[in-house]
């Protein structure tokens, strides 16, 4: 039986994080007059007394310690409760949203997905805008967090091929890790700062460039505007969108290494390298695709070919136009990038390079001893071997993957939703990449047009997939409460 003391402490301090970043919107929106400061008060101040109430209730002792059980917990209970209380300002600020749809929007928003409900973006008020786009910046970060130092120590889908890199061997989260997070935080919020002054220096106004510089690093493509990258005519804004979308989708222990000397760790990883040569080629060939099928101007094509490529594979979701249009070859590409992913350690979802790179390594062994059954395959990733345990891993998690989305195709279609509609919904949600296919969610669209049984399914399909499956999947093993 898990300790739920200590779990419940850490959970109130992250709720009372949460409240504290909505004194951000609601100054946003008192500066400008605007009445709905009221709505991130009124959240604020609940989300306080919880998160207060949960901390000095479970406070543990000086020195207390989170066990795997507690991690488990912990991870699932943050990403189910935050989102619930990050959606009480979407709740109270107008009366067109419903609960669904507030947690909806929350929890698209932190789990960096960019599903949105909301129609009408350039009108709304400072407040809310800015919201969505810290809800988006923090789960980032979160993310990261969780993917450098959480999973690895979980040993969630293969992650523990990266334990050695970012904590000690323990079955504790400790200082090692805190000293990594420092780190990454503080890398995080350059990389951010480089993204607003770049925006600001290719045309966009402050609040803009604030907005999406959160949304661009975090991979999480929500926007200021109903017509999201399409809205900004300048081909520099949608040249940086590229370069930093595929900068939030690198891992962050290499950023690391690389600020503490080793110069080399940006450009030897092999994620790296497979993640920047797939976006290469896949969008050179769909621009040369653009100007011959389309006659669209060489540089046109290109532009919009690398803008949309590295926002699916990193699964941040802008669109700088509606590749729904651009022919079936086209969709079909976009909609088998929804799965790839950037690398491990990043703020990107989906199934992630490294887990097709171990795919592939277990492809060439299984291939080599059909011809030599008595040869030893030694298999190597980034120069080390590979853990006997991590295969069987990344094989259960692409297992478990697919038959996530065939259930939430499967709920989405008993729901009343089209083929094409439900397929590309539960691979957009459970692979967080935010547009889905077809007129209602398709790049052009939105989610607004859901029902609310729609949208709770999909709400917990970005979650489940944002916790990497297992993470929420083992807390239902009737043996882990038991033991």
């Amino acid at each position: 039986m898990p300790s739920l003391r200590p779990t419940f402490f850490v959970l109130g301090i992250l709720l009372l994080a949460l409240a504290m970043a909505m004194l951000l919107p609601l100054v946003a929106d008192l500066t400008v007059n605007n009445p709905d400061w009221s709505s991130f008060a009124l959240a604020g101040a609940f989300t306080t007394f919880v998160g207060g109430l949960l901390a000095l209730s479970n406070r543990p002792g000086e020195r207390f310690s989170l066990g795997l059980r507690e991690a488990f917990l912990l991870t699932t209970l943050s990403w189910l409760v935050l989102p619930l209380f990050a959606a009480f300002p979407f709740l109270f600020f107008s009366d067109r949203l419903d609960l669904a749809d507030a947690f909806f929007e929350a929890a698209s928003g932190l789990t960096t997905t960019g599903s949105t409900v909301l129609v009408g973006l350039d009108a709304m008020p400072p407040g809310i805008l800015l919201w969505r786009s810290a809800l988006q910046w923090m789960g980032g970060v979160g993310i990261v967090v969780m993917a450098i130092i959480i999973l690895p120590f979980l040993r969630v889908g293969g992650m523990q091929l990266f334990h050695a890199e970012s904590s000690d061997r323990s079955e504790k989260i400790v200082a090692r890790p805190a000293e990594l997070v420092g780190f990454i935080v503080s890398i995080y919020g350059v990389l951010t700062l480089a993204c607003f002054l770049a925006y600001r220096v290719a045309g966009m106004n402050a609040f803009d460039a604030l907005n999406h510089a959160m949304t661009t690093l975090s991979t999480g493509g929500y926007s200021t505007h109903d017509a999201s990258m399409a809205h900004f005519q300048q081909p520099a804004i949608h040249w940086i969108a590229t370069v930093f979308m595929l900068a939030g989708a690198l891992p962050f222990v290499a950023y690391v290494k690389a600020l503490r000397g080793d110069r080399s760790a940006l450009w030897k990883d092999s994620q790296i390298i497979t993640l920047l040569s797939l976006v290469a080629l896949v969008a050179l060939s769909l621009g040369v695709w653009l100007s011959m099928a389309r006659a669209m101007p060489v540089a046109e094509a290109m532009r919009h070919a690398f803008f949309n490529v590295a926002s699916i594979v990193t699964t941040t979701g802008f669109a700088s136009d509606d590749y729904s249009l651009w022919g079936t070859f086209a969709v079909g590409i976009f909609f088998f990038l929804t799965f790839v992913g950037g690398c491990t350690g990043s703020t990107s979802g989906a199934i992630k390079i490294f887990r097709f790179q171990i795919l592939l390594l277990v492809a060439r062994r299984q291939l080599r001893s059909l011809y030599a059954p008595h040869a030893v395959v030694r298999m190597t990733y980034n120069g080390r071997p590979v853990p006997e345990d991590v295969p069987q891993s990344v094989l259960a998690f692409l297992a478990f993957f697919g038959l996530a989305f065939a259930c939430v195709t499967l709920a989405l279609t008993a729901l009343g939703l089209d083929l094409v509609t439900a397929i590309s919904g539960a691979a957009q949600a459970i692979s967080n990449v935010g547009p889905g296919l077809g007129d209602i969610i398709g790049p052009s669209g939105n989610f607004s047009g859901l029902g609310d049984a729609e949208k709770m399914v999909l709400s917990g399909a970005m979650i489940l997939g944002r916790l990497e499956l297992f993470t929420l999947l083992v807390l239902l093993d009737s043996g882990f409460w038991r033991w």
